[in-house]
């Protein structure tokens, strides 16, 4: 399904406004996963949040680099943008709009720790990763 033409793409917004790293995680996975089948955003308070270095170790140990990455600052029109919004544990600092598909994935809170802290929380998040891209009709790459 990665030849899909960019508008018959889902596209789908992590927020997670006080822990970047979830929201990046989250990205970092559905796009490993899903490649260009899915338009893939992430957000949080402010664009200099930066994400725990356990964070950029736990997602290279699975092939990810995420070191680069740098989340967006949520705004109105990003979610308005997204067919899926997945708040992690911020679902009341999000703008709610009809017609949008809402999830909220509760999750451990690994901002500071180390990376035995983080890793359950990665291969949690790639479990939902791929329920969401069944859920998506999309297949995951090899």
């Amino acid at each position: 399904m990665s030849s899909t033409p960019a508008a018959d793409r889902p596209s789908v917004l992590f927020v997670c406004v006080h822990n970047a790293g979830r929201s990046q995680m989250a990205a970092a996975f559905l796009t490993h996963l899903a490649g260009d089948a899915v338009e893939v955003r992430s957000a949080g308070s402010a664009p200099a949040d930066t994400v725990n270095p356990a964070v950029v170790e736990a997602m290279r140990e699975s092939g990810i680099d995420i070191s680069a990455a740098t989340p967006k600052i949520l705004t109105v029109e990003a979610v308005q943008a997204s067919d899926v919004v997945i708040t992690m544990g911020c679902g009341d600092a999000c703008p709610v709009f009809p017609g949008k598909t809402y999830l909220d994935w509760k999750l451990d809170d690994p901002a500071g720790q180390g990376v035995d802290a983080v890793r359950p929380v990665r291969d949690e998040i790639e479990d939902r990763i791929r329920g969401l891209l069944a859920d998506l009709d999309v297949q995951p790459r090899a």
